[in-house]
Protein backbone atom coordinates (compact mmCIF):
# COMPACT_ATOMS: atom_id res chain seq x y z
CA UNK A 1 0.00 0.00 0.00
CA UNK A 2 1.15 3.57 -0.70
CA UNK A 3 -0.31 7.08 -0.77
CA UNK A 4 -0.92 6.66 -4.52
CA UNK A 5 -3.30 3.70 -4.19
CA UNK A 6 -6.45 5.86 -4.05
CA UNK A 7 -5.64 7.66 -7.32
CA UNK A 8 -7.91 5.71 -9.62
CA UNK A 9 -6.80 5.50 -13.23
CA UNK A 10 -4.03 8.10 -12.78
CA UNK A 11 -0.90 5.99 -13.24
CA UNK A 12 0.93 8.64 -15.28
CA UNK A 13 0.30 11.35 -12.68
CA UNK A 14 1.32 9.00 -9.85
CA UNK A 15 4.64 8.28 -11.60
CA UNK A 16 5.39 11.98 -12.10
CA UNK A 17 4.56 12.87 -8.51
CA UNK A 18 6.50 9.90 -7.18
CA UNK A 19 9.59 11.01 -9.09
CA UNK A 20 9.22 14.57 -7.77
CA UNK A 21 8.80 13.27 -4.21
CA UNK A 22 12.02 11.27 -4.52
CA UNK A 23 13.91 14.36 -5.71
CA UNK A 24 12.31 16.42 -2.92
CA UNK A 25 13.50 13.88 -0.37
CA UNK A 26 17.00 13.98 -1.85
CA UNK A 27 16.99 17.76 -1.57
CA UNK A 28 16.03 17.68 2.12
CA UNK A 29 18.71 15.07 2.77
CA UNK A 30 21.33 17.15 0.97
CA UNK A 31 20.44 20.30 2.95
CA UNK A 32 20.60 18.39 6.24
CA UNK A 33 24.07 17.05 5.43
CA UNK A 34 25.39 20.27 3.85
CA UNK A 35 25.80 18.41 0.56
CA UNK A 36 25.18 20.04 -2.83
CA UNK A 37 21.58 19.80 -4.03
CA UNK A 38 20.77 17.20 -6.71
CA UNK A 39 20.91 18.34 -10.33
CA UNK A 40 17.96 18.31 -12.74
CA UNK A 41 15.44 17.93 -9.93
CA UNK A 42 11.84 17.12 -10.85
CA UNK A 43 10.70 19.00 -7.73
CA UNK A 44 9.38 22.55 -7.93
CA UNK A 45 7.75 25.00 -5.52
CA UNK A 46 4.29 25.28 -7.12
CA UNK A 47 1.98 22.74 -8.76
CA UNK A 48 -1.37 23.09 -10.50
CA UNK A 49 -3.63 20.03 -10.54
CA UNK A 50 -6.49 20.17 -13.04
CA UNK A 51 -9.07 17.70 -14.26
CA UNK A 52 -12.82 17.11 -14.55
CA UNK A 53 -14.98 16.77 -11.42
CA UNK A 54 -14.36 13.46 -9.70
CA UNK A 55 -11.03 12.74 -11.41
CA UNK A 56 -9.25 13.07 -8.06
CA UNK A 57 -7.23 16.28 -8.32
CA UNK A 58 -7.57 17.02 -4.58
CA UNK A 59 -6.66 13.42 -3.72
CA UNK A 60 -3.60 13.62 -5.97
CA UNK A 61 -2.46 16.83 -4.29
CA UNK A 62 -2.98 15.38 -0.80
CA UNK A 63 -1.16 12.17 -1.73
CA UNK A 64 1.77 14.28 -2.96
CA UNK A 65 1.70 16.28 0.28
CA UNK A 66 1.88 13.01 2.22
CA UNK A 67 4.79 11.76 0.12
CA UNK A 68 6.67 15.01 0.79
CA UNK A 69 6.19 14.49 4.54
CA UNK A 70 7.00 10.75 4.52
CA UNK A 71 9.39 9.70 7.32
CA UNK A 72 9.40 5.95 6.69
CA UNK A 73 12.73 4.27 7.52
CA UNK A 74 12.53 2.48 4.13
CA UNK A 75 12.80 5.89 2.45
CA UNK A 76 16.24 6.41 3.98
CA UNK A 77 17.29 3.03 2.54
CA UNK A 78 16.34 3.96 -1.00
CA UNK A 79 12.61 3.26 -0.89
CA UNK A 80 10.14 5.61 -2.54
CA UNK A 81 8.55 8.29 -0.31
CA UNK A 82 4.84 7.88 0.31
CA UNK A 83 4.58 4.64 2.27
CA UNK A 84 1.10 5.50 3.54
CA UNK A 85 1.78 4.15 7.05
CA UNK A 86 4.30 6.41 8.78
CA UNK A 87 3.28 9.34 10.97
CA UNK A 88 4.13 11.87 8.24
CA UNK A 89 1.99 10.13 5.61
CA UNK A 90 -0.90 9.37 7.96
CA UNK A 91 -1.26 12.85 9.43
CA UNK A 92 -0.96 14.49 6.01
CA UNK A 93 -3.67 12.25 4.57
CA UNK A 94 -6.13 12.81 7.43
CA UNK A 95 -5.46 16.56 7.58
CA UNK A 96 -3.70 16.91 10.95
CA UNK A 97 -0.07 17.40 9.87
CA UNK A 98 1.37 20.62 11.30
CA UNK A 99 3.12 21.45 8.01
CA UNK A 100 0.21 20.77 5.64
CA UNK A 101 -2.33 23.60 5.45
CA UNK A 102 -5.52 23.06 3.44
CA UNK A 103 -7.62 25.93 2.09
CA UNK A 104 -11.10 25.18 0.73
CA UNK A 105 -13.88 27.57 -0.22
CA UNK A 106 -16.61 27.76 2.43
CA UNK A 107 -18.73 30.02 0.24
CA UNK A 108 -18.79 31.09 -3.37
CA UNK A 109 -15.27 32.58 -3.09
CA UNK A 110 -12.04 32.20 -1.16
CA UNK A 111 -11.71 35.59 0.47
CA UNK A 112 -8.51 37.48 1.20
CA UNK A 113 -9.24 37.12 4.94
CA UNK A 114 -9.28 33.35 4.50
CA UNK A 115 -5.83 33.44 2.86
CA UNK A 116 -4.06 36.00 5.06
CA UNK A 117 -2.82 33.62 7.78
CA UNK A 118 -2.08 30.91 5.23
CA UNK A 119 0.11 33.18 3.13
CA UNK A 120 1.90 34.31 6.26
CA UNK A 121 2.51 30.68 7.26
CA UNK A 122 3.90 29.88 3.81
CA UNK A 123 6.91 32.06 4.59
CA UNK A 124 7.80 30.14 7.76
CA UNK A 125 10.06 27.13 8.04
CA UNK A 126 8.42 23.70 8.37
CA UNK A 127 8.03 22.61 11.98
CA UNK A 128 9.36 19.10 11.41
CA UNK A 129 12.25 20.07 9.15
CA UNK A 130 10.80 18.76 5.84
CA UNK A 131 8.32 20.80 3.76
CA UNK A 132 5.74 23.52 4.37
CA UNK A 133 2.84 22.47 2.10
CA UNK A 134 -0.09 24.76 1.21
CA UNK A 135 -2.95 22.92 -0.51
CA UNK A 136 -5.65 25.11 -2.12
CA UNK A 137 -8.53 22.80 -3.06
CA UNK A 138 -10.66 25.36 -4.90
CA UNK A 139 -8.17 27.63 -6.66
CA UNK A 140 -10.85 28.62 -9.18
CA UNK A 141 -12.74 30.30 -6.31
CA UNK A 142 -9.94 32.70 -5.42
CA UNK A 143 -11.22 36.25 -5.83
CA UNK A 144 -9.04 39.10 -7.07
CA UNK A 145 -7.55 40.00 -3.67
CA UNK A 146 -6.94 36.46 -2.48
CA UNK A 147 -5.46 35.48 -5.86
CA UNK A 148 -3.04 38.42 -5.70
CA UNK A 149 -1.97 37.32 -2.22
CA UNK A 150 -1.26 33.82 -3.54
CA UNK A 151 0.61 35.26 -6.52
CA UNK A 152 3.00 37.19 -4.29
CA UNK A 153 3.69 34.05 -2.24
CA UNK A 154 4.24 31.89 -5.34
CA UNK A 155 6.52 34.51 -6.94
CA UNK A 156 8.88 34.61 -3.97
CA UNK A 157 8.40 31.34 -2.04
CA UNK A 158 10.28 30.32 1.06
CA UNK A 159 13.05 27.74 0.39
CA UNK A 160 11.03 24.71 1.50
CA UNK A 161 7.44 25.80 0.84
CA UNK A 162 5.32 24.00 -1.77
CA UNK A 163 2.03 25.32 -3.16
CA UNK A 164 -0.47 22.76 -4.49
CA UNK A 165 -3.36 24.40 -6.36
CA UNK A 166 -6.39 22.44 -7.57
CA UNK A 167 -8.82 23.63 -10.22
CA UNK A 168 -11.14 22.11 -12.85
CA UNK A 169 -9.15 23.63 -15.72
CA UNK A 170 -6.00 25.67 -16.27
CA UNK A 171 -8.11 28.57 -17.59
CA UNK A 172 -9.80 28.91 -14.17
CA UNK A 173 -6.54 30.16 -12.63
CA UNK A 174 -4.93 33.56 -13.19
CA UNK A 175 -2.33 33.39 -16.02
CA UNK A 176 0.25 34.99 -13.72
CA UNK A 177 -0.23 32.19 -11.17
CA UNK A 178 -0.42 29.24 -13.55
CA UNK A 179 2.70 30.41 -15.40
CA UNK A 180 4.65 29.81 -12.17
CA UNK A 181 3.24 26.32 -11.58
CA UNK A 182 4.04 22.90 -12.96
CA UNK A 183 0.80 21.68 -14.52
CA UNK A 184 -0.59 18.15 -14.07
CA UNK A 185 -3.85 17.29 -15.81
CA UNK A 186 -5.85 14.33 -14.53
CA UNK A 187 -8.14 12.40 -16.87
CA UNK A 188 -11.56 10.93 -16.13
CA UNK A 189 -11.08 7.40 -14.73
CA UNK A 190 -12.73 4.56 -16.63
CA UNK A 191 -15.87 2.90 -15.28
CA UNK A 192 -13.98 -0.39 -14.94
CA UNK A 193 -11.17 1.25 -12.94
CA UNK A 194 -13.64 2.80 -10.48
CA UNK A 195 -15.61 -0.43 -10.11
CA UNK A 196 -12.39 -2.35 -9.44
CA UNK A 197 -11.41 0.20 -6.75
CA UNK A 198 -14.80 -0.12 -5.02
CA UNK A 199 -14.48 -3.90 -4.90
CA UNK A 200 -10.87 -3.92 -3.67
CA UNK A 201 -10.88 -0.93 -1.30
CA UNK A 202 -14.46 -0.79 -0.06
CA UNK A 203 -15.48 -4.45 -0.22
CA UNK A 204 -18.49 -3.66 -2.43
CA UNK A 205 -20.21 -6.45 -4.34
CA UNK A 206 -19.09 -6.40 -8.01
CA UNK A 207 -22.60 -5.77 -9.39
CA UNK A 208 -23.23 -2.86 -7.00
CA UNK A 209 -19.76 -1.44 -7.71
CA UNK A 210 -20.28 -1.64 -11.47
CA UNK A 211 -23.69 0.05 -11.23
CA UNK A 212 -22.33 2.90 -9.07
CA UNK A 213 -19.33 3.44 -11.35
CA UNK A 214 -21.51 3.45 -14.46
CA UNK A 215 -24.09 5.82 -12.95
CA UNK A 216 -21.50 8.41 -11.91
CA UNK A 217 -19.52 8.26 -15.19
CA UNK A 218 -16.01 8.62 -13.83
CA UNK A 219 -16.62 10.55 -10.59
CA UNK A 220 -14.71 8.60 -7.93
CA UNK A 221 -16.14 10.20 -4.77
CA UNK A 222 -19.73 10.08 -6.01
CA UNK A 223 -19.31 6.43 -7.01
CA UNK A 224 -17.97 5.59 -3.56
CA UNK A 225 -20.83 7.33 -1.83
CA UNK A 226 -23.44 5.82 -4.12
CA UNK A 227 -22.03 2.33 -3.53
CA UNK A 228 -21.76 2.66 0.26
CA UNK A 229 -24.72 4.88 1.23
CA UNK A 230 -28.27 3.51 0.74
CA UNK A 231 -29.71 7.00 1.35
CA UNK A 232 -27.67 8.36 -1.57
CA UNK A 233 -29.07 5.65 -3.83
CA UNK A 234 -32.61 6.51 -2.72
CA UNK A 235 -32.09 10.22 -3.47
CA UNK A 236 -30.73 9.43 -6.91
CA UNK A 237 -33.67 7.11 -7.65
CA UNK A 238 -36.06 9.93 -6.71
CA UNK A 239 -34.28 12.34 -9.06
CA UNK A 240 -34.53 9.89 -11.96
CA UNK A 241 -38.31 9.65 -11.46
CA UNK A 242 -38.75 13.42 -11.89
CA UNK A 243 -38.99 13.45 -15.73
CA UNK A 244 -42.11 11.27 -15.57
CA UNK A 245 -43.80 13.34 -12.86
CA UNK A 246 -43.99 16.78 -14.48
CA UNK A 247 -47.04 16.48 -16.71
CA UNK A 248 -48.89 19.36 -15.01
CA UNK A 249 -47.89 22.73 -13.57
CA UNK A 250 -48.70 21.68 -10.01
CA UNK A 251 -46.59 18.56 -10.40
CA UNK A 252 -43.69 20.70 -11.65
CA UNK A 253 -43.82 22.93 -8.57
CA UNK A 254 -44.08 19.95 -6.19
CA UNK A 255 -41.14 18.22 -7.87
CA UNK A 256 -39.06 21.39 -7.58
CA UNK A 257 -39.85 21.74 -3.89
CA UNK A 258 -38.99 18.10 -3.21
CA UNK A 259 -35.69 18.43 -5.08
CA UNK A 260 -34.67 21.50 -3.09
CA UNK A 261 -35.81 19.94 0.22
CA UNK A 262 -33.84 16.75 -0.47
CA UNK A 263 -30.70 18.79 -1.20
CA UNK A 264 -31.17 20.74 2.02
CA UNK A 265 -31.57 17.56 4.06
CA UNK A 266 -28.52 15.99 2.46
CA UNK A 267 -26.47 19.12 3.14
CA UNK A 268 -27.71 19.26 6.73
CA UNK A 269 -26.51 15.73 7.43
CA UNK A 270 -23.09 16.41 5.95
CA UNK A 271 -22.74 19.75 7.74
CA UNK A 272 -23.78 18.44 11.16
CA UNK A 273 -21.04 15.82 11.11
CA UNK A 274 -18.35 18.27 10.00
CA UNK A 275 -19.50 21.14 12.24
CA UNK A 276 -19.56 19.01 15.38
CA UNK A 277 -16.03 17.73 14.76
CA UNK A 278 -14.65 21.22 14.02
CA UNK A 279 -16.34 22.77 17.07
CA UNK A 280 -15.02 20.14 19.46
CA UNK A 281 -11.51 20.39 18.04
CA UNK A 282 -11.50 24.19 18.38
CA UNK A 283 -12.85 24.05 21.93
CA UNK A 284 -10.12 21.61 22.89
CA UNK A 285 -7.46 23.79 21.24
CA UNK A 286 -8.73 26.87 23.12
CA UNK A 287 -8.65 25.04 26.45
CA UNK A 288 -12.35 24.54 27.17
CA UNK A 289 -13.03 23.55 30.76
CA UNK A 290 -14.92 20.44 31.73
CA UNK A 291 -18.59 20.94 30.94
CA UNK A 292 -17.84 23.08 27.89
CA UNK A 293 -17.11 26.44 29.57
CA UNK A 294 -14.82 28.50 27.33
CA UNK A 295 -11.94 30.68 28.57
CA UNK A 296 -12.34 34.45 28.50
CA UNK A 297 -11.59 36.15 25.20
CA UNK A 298 -12.46 33.18 22.98
CA UNK A 299 -16.03 34.17 22.08
CA UNK A 300 -14.88 35.97 18.94
CA UNK A 301 -13.00 32.91 17.70
CA UNK A 302 -16.04 30.70 18.21
CA UNK A 303 -18.23 33.27 16.43
CA UNK A 304 -15.84 33.27 13.44
CA UNK A 305 -16.13 29.48 13.24
CA UNK A 306 -19.93 29.67 13.37
CA UNK A 307 -19.96 32.22 10.51
CA UNK A 308 -17.64 30.02 8.46
CA UNK A 309 -19.85 26.99 9.07
CA UNK A 310 -22.96 28.92 8.07
CA UNK A 311 -21.39 29.95 4.76
CA UNK A 312 -20.27 26.38 4.15
CA UNK A 313 -23.77 25.01 4.82
CA UNK A 314 -25.14 27.28 2.08
CA UNK A 315 -22.49 26.11 -0.36
CA UNK A 316 -23.01 22.45 0.61
CA UNK A 317 -26.73 22.74 -0.11
CA UNK A 318 -26.04 24.20 -3.55
CA UNK A 319 -23.43 21.50 -4.23
CA UNK A 320 -25.92 18.81 -3.24
CA UNK A 321 -28.54 20.34 -5.53
CA UNK A 322 -25.98 20.56 -8.35
CA UNK A 323 -25.29 16.85 -7.88
CA UNK A 324 -28.99 16.10 -8.43
CA UNK A 325 -28.95 18.25 -11.57
CA UNK A 326 -25.91 16.33 -12.81
CA UNK A 327 -27.83 13.07 -12.40
CA UNK A 328 -30.77 14.60 -14.25
CA UNK A 329 -28.49 15.70 -17.11
CA UNK A 330 -27.11 12.18 -17.38
CA UNK A 331 -30.67 10.86 -17.58
CA UNK A 332 -31.58 13.06 -20.55
CA UNK A 333 -28.20 12.34 -22.15
CA UNK A 334 -29.21 8.65 -22.11
CA UNK A 335 -32.58 9.54 -23.64
CA UNK A 336 -30.79 11.40 -26.43
CA UNK A 337 -28.45 8.45 -27.00
CA UNK A 338 -31.45 6.15 -27.49
CA UNK A 339 -33.17 8.62 -29.81
CA UNK A 340 -30.08 8.94 -32.01
CA UNK A 341 -29.32 5.23 -31.97
CA UNK A 342 -25.92 5.86 -30.43
CA UNK A 343 -23.80 2.95 -29.25
CA UNK A 344 -22.57 4.90 -26.23
CA UNK A 345 -23.06 2.97 -22.97
CA UNK A 346 -26.04 4.13 -20.92
CA UNK A 347 -25.30 5.49 -17.46
CA UNK A 348 -28.75 4.82 -16.01
CA UNK A 349 -29.48 1.23 -16.92
CA UNK A 350 -31.57 0.92 -13.73
CA UNK A 351 -34.07 3.38 -15.27
CA UNK A 352 -34.11 1.90 -18.76
CA UNK A 353 -37.91 1.64 -18.95
CA UNK A 354 -38.29 5.38 -18.26
CA UNK A 355 -35.52 6.19 -20.72
CA UNK A 356 -37.15 4.22 -23.50
CA UNK A 357 -40.55 5.74 -22.79
CA UNK A 358 -39.25 9.32 -23.01
CA UNK A 359 -37.13 8.49 -26.05
CA UNK A 360 -40.23 7.15 -27.80
CA UNK A 361 -42.57 9.98 -26.78
CA UNK A 362 -40.31 12.97 -27.54
CA UNK A 363 -37.87 14.21 -30.15
CA UNK A 364 -34.09 14.69 -29.98
CA UNK A 365 -34.69 18.46 -30.29
CA UNK A 366 -36.90 18.53 -27.18
CA UNK A 367 -34.34 16.44 -25.27
CA UNK A 368 -31.62 18.94 -26.14
CA UNK A 369 -33.84 21.78 -24.94
CA UNK A 370 -34.33 19.95 -21.65
CA UNK A 371 -30.60 19.48 -21.21
CA UNK A 372 -30.16 23.21 -21.88
CA UNK A 373 -32.83 23.99 -19.25
CA UNK A 374 -30.86 22.04 -16.65
CA UNK A 375 -27.66 23.87 -17.64
CA UNK A 376 -29.50 27.19 -17.30
CA UNK A 377 -30.62 26.19 -13.80
CA UNK A 378 -27.05 25.40 -12.80
CA UNK A 379 -25.90 28.77 -14.15
CA UNK A 380 -28.65 30.51 -12.17
CA UNK A 381 -27.54 28.78 -8.97
CA UNK A 382 -23.96 29.91 -9.64
CA UNK A 383 -25.31 33.49 -9.81
CA UNK A 384 -26.96 33.00 -6.38
CA UNK A 385 -30.53 32.88 -7.68
CA UNK A 386 -32.84 31.49 -4.98
CA UNK A 387 -32.67 27.67 -5.38
CA UNK A 388 -36.43 27.11 -5.40
CA UNK A 389 -37.03 29.76 -8.07
CA UNK A 390 -34.27 28.36 -10.27
CA UNK A 391 -35.49 24.77 -9.95
CA UNK A 392 -39.14 25.73 -10.52
CA UNK A 393 -38.15 27.50 -13.74
CA UNK A 394 -36.25 24.36 -14.78
CA UNK A 395 -39.08 21.91 -14.10
CA UNK A 396 -41.51 24.11 -16.06
CA UNK A 397 -39.04 24.14 -18.96
CA UNK A 398 -38.66 20.37 -18.75
CA UNK A 399 -42.43 20.00 -18.97
CA UNK A 400 -42.59 22.25 -22.02
CA UNK A 401 -39.82 20.30 -23.74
Amino acid sequence: MSVWDDLVGQERVSEQLGAAARDADALVTAVASDAPPPEASKMTHAWLFTGPPGAGRNQAARAFAAALQCVSPDRALGGAPGCGFCDGCHTALVGTHADVTTVAAVGAQILADDMRDTVRKSFTSPANGRWQVILVEDAERLNEKSANAVLKAVEEPAPRTVWLLCSPSIEDVLPTIRSRCRHLNLSTPSVDAIADMLVRREGIEPEVAAAAARATQGHVDRARRLATDPAARERRAAVLKLPLRIGEVGACLRAAQELVDAAAEDAKQLAEEMDAKETEELKAALGAAQGGRMPRGTAGVMKDLEDKQKRRRTRTQRDSLDLALTDLTAFYRDVLALQLGSRVALANTDAEDALERLARDSSPESTLRRIEAIAACRDALDRNVAPLLAVEAMTMALRAG
